[in-house]
């Protein structure tokens, strides 16, 4: 059996894909049930996170293998095979060994150097051993890719390189890196909404409490879960500095965005929890300063909000001389065709007098519509065949208008900043329109990390990684021919005491004493004559290619083929035995 890894990640595929590939806990749950009922898996895990997903198998065959994980993986995120597959990566033994490593020490993280990902990696492994879909290979996986994990961080100055992606999103809501502006003056007594109750929440809510905001208001479907994190903040606000945490519902969010300077998201939702609208009617309604100094920014917004967002659709716009609502119809058919629909572009299939008088209200001019009336159908054909033609060439029919000066207020500093850290996501990708709001998410945090310095300490992690890769490819190597081992051990045994028998039949009067001597000399020399050969056989077994040396101990002393099969699942038995017994002692 061998290590597979067929996944895709932030640095595979777009975030489109990403989002949509997104796995609830009920389908990983499903996802596992499935791929160890597949014929080429005995085990699997799966490694979910916001910008990840990975599913983990030991397989006896690579092709099968690939080719099935590939296939459940396209069944359970609910994108087609054809379309999920140019993103997949694939890793096989060593290679998928290294990769784990290296997520655990936070180096294939967004944020490099983000320490977040090892509590991901335990919950993973916990939900493999709740299914008991994680046996022996992966149990020792993913067990010491969180020691590796722990190592590169208590080690080295990897934390340096970076951090988690609540702190990073939040930096990039103060102003961005090189902004001068420090994500501490930033967000020192603000007032804070944190939605959702989980992990990543947890942390942004304990993070935010760290960078002084004044409050935070816990939103959560489960109520409890919310009112937990709450008073887990306020238990700790002396440490935190004084900060003050409530509970509310979903239910009151809209109302508690008109208050919030900082709303951060990470539900485990499968559509939008925030509409532009939601958030514009909240940028709109925000709610009194206590003095009147601070009221006039706020109450302004009204119409910046309006004004920042594009034209809705074809014909809404006032003043225009025209009834475009006819080109709705066609919109679906422009589209298919590559044509741009919106605003004074939706054009296409209208006669030329339509198309003139349009163009002379986009101008602010006027027509005659008397002479425009007067137009022939051979007139209409040759300006309609010149648009025709210049469509084909540009992919769309060209606006008929002057270039416009964009002279307008510059956009005002936002009063309400977003964080979306959700996948998928939870915020409305539109909000980025709105005036007076400012919108991270997981697509924009990507760019922002593409470019981020790397420190000097992840050269020290990576060699971290190289040599624990290389200590585990030993140990499941030795341990592979262990069974080899213990099967060869138990036959020796088996022929002492075969002998010891035939002894006794040939010398019936041999008293007990006399007995005990020979068979303990017997088997001195049968242990003599083993121990050099399995000793070196281990440490042979574990260097690379030594795989065969099991096979060839099984060829030389005709070993059952079951027998050393037995050995290999009581083992394992033993081992699942104790795994049960410390989550029993965890519980």
């Amino acid at each position: 059996m061998s290590l597979l890894v067929v996944g895709l990640s932030h640095r595979s595929a777009p975030v489109s894909v990403l989002e949509r590939a997104a796995l609830s806990q009920d389908a990983q749950i499903k996802l596992l049930q499935d791929t160890v009922a597949a014929e080429p898996a005995a085990e699997a895990a799966v490694l979910a996170t916001c910008n990840r997903i990975e599913l983990y198998a030991d397989v006896d065959k690579f092709h099968a293998g690939v080719a099935e994980l590939s296939t459940l993986l396209a069944q359970h995120s609910g994108v087609g095979l054809d379309e999920l597959t140019p993103y997949l990566y694939v890793h096989y033994e060593d290679r998928a060994v290294h990769h784990l490593f290296s997520v655990a020490c936070g180096l294939d993280s967004m944020v490099v150097g983000e320490g977040q990902v090892i509590g991901q990696i335990k919950d993973s492994l916990a939900l493999a051993q709740e299914l008991h879909s994680a046996g022996r290979l992966l149990n020792d996986l993913f067990q010491q890719g969180l020691r590796v994990g722990k190592r590169a961080h208590s080690e080295t100055g990897i934390d340096r390189a970076g951090q988690s992606l609540v702190t990073f999103g939040l930096q990039q809501l103060a102003g961005g890196r090189g902004a001068g502006v420090s994500v501490e003056s930033w967000a020192v007594g603000k007032k804070a909404l944190v939605i959702g109750a989980g992990s990543m929440s947890s942390l942004a809510a304990a993070t935010l409490a760290r960078l002084g905001v004044a409050e935070i208001v816990v939103a959560n479907r489960t109520s409890e879960r919310a009112e937990r994190l709450a008073e887990i903040i306020n238990e700790n606000s002396g440490e935190y500095g004084n900060v003050s945490a409530r509970a509310v519902p979903m239910e009151s969010v809209p109302f508690e965005l008109t208050r919030a300077d900082i709303a951060v998201s990470c539900t485990g939702a499968t559509g939008v929890v925030l509409g532009a609208e939601t958030i514009a009617a909240a940028v709109e309604g925000r709610a009194p300063a206590d003095d009147e100094a601070a009221l006039s920014p706020r109450t302004t917004m009204t119409s910046d909000v309006r004004t920042a967002l594009p034209p809705t659709s074809i014909g809404t716009d006032d003043g225009c001389p025209l009834d475009l609502s006819a080109a709705q119809a066609g919109q679906a058919v422009q589209e298919s065709a590559g044509f741009s629909v919106m605003g004074e572009a939706a054009v296409a299939g209208m006669d030329a007098a339509t198309l003139e008088q349009h163009a002379a209200w986009v101008d602010n001019g006027t027509v005659d519509r008397r002479d425009a009336a007067r137009r022939t159908p051979d007139d209409d054909r040759e300006l309609i065949a010149a648009l025709a033609r210049t469509a084909a060439a540009v992919g769309r029919i060209p606006e008929r208008r002057r270039p416009e000066v964009v002279v307008g207020p510059p956009r005002p500093a936002p009063v309400l900043s977003l964080l979306d850290l959700a996948m998928p996501r939870d915020i409305d990708a539109a909000v980025h329109r709105l005036a007076g709001v400012r919108l991270v998410d997981i697509e924009s945090l990507a760019e922002a990390s593409a470019d981020a310095p790397m420190a000097a300490d992840v050269d020290q992690v990576r060699r971290i990684v190289a040599d624990e890769v290389a200590a585990f490819g030993a140990a499941q190597r030795a341990a592979h021919i262990t069974p080899t081992v213990v099967a060869l051990r138990a036959m020796a045994a088996d022929v002492v005491a075969g002998e010891i028998a035939r002894l006794d039949g040939r010398l019936p009067g041999l008293d007990e004493k006399h007995r005990a001597e020979i068979t303990q000399t017997v088997k001195r020399v049968v242990d003599k004559l083993l121990h050099a050969p399995t000793v070196r056989v281990k440490q042979l077994a574990a260097e690379p290619g030594g795989a065969g040396y099991a096979d060839a101990l099984r060829t030389l002393f005709d070993l059952d083929q079951e027998t050393v099969a037995s050995v290999s699942r009581a083992e394992r038995t033993d081992q699942d035995a104790e795994k049960n017994a410390e989550n029993r002692g965890r519980a």
